[in-house]
């Protein structure tokens, strides 16, 4: 990747990081438009860093869960 990409998916995961931590669900977007006021090309990378790593996320919950209900004999096929 390049340097944009590196500093947004950094600032992505640490972002992701504190929004868990400090419970705001919007700090994603605050960030966002902090970027987006100096340089509109970090911001859409750090945006689509984010919406990458959240849906990796995501799916992998759902996985997990998944597995998780095979391992107890209770997967159901449909879900």
């Amino acid at each position: 990747m390049g340097v944009t990409e590196d500093l947004a998916d950094a600032l992505a995961r640490d972002t992701i990081a504190a929004m868990d931590k400090v419970g705001d669900d919007f700090l994603i977007a605050k960030v966002a438009k902090e970027l987006g006021a100096t340089s509109t090309t970090i911001e859409e990378a750090y945006l689509t860093a984010t919406r990458v790593r959240l849906a990796e996320k995501r799916a992998r919950a759902f996985l997990m869960d998944k597995l998780r209900d095979a391992a107890k004999g209770s997967a159901d096929p449909e879900k």
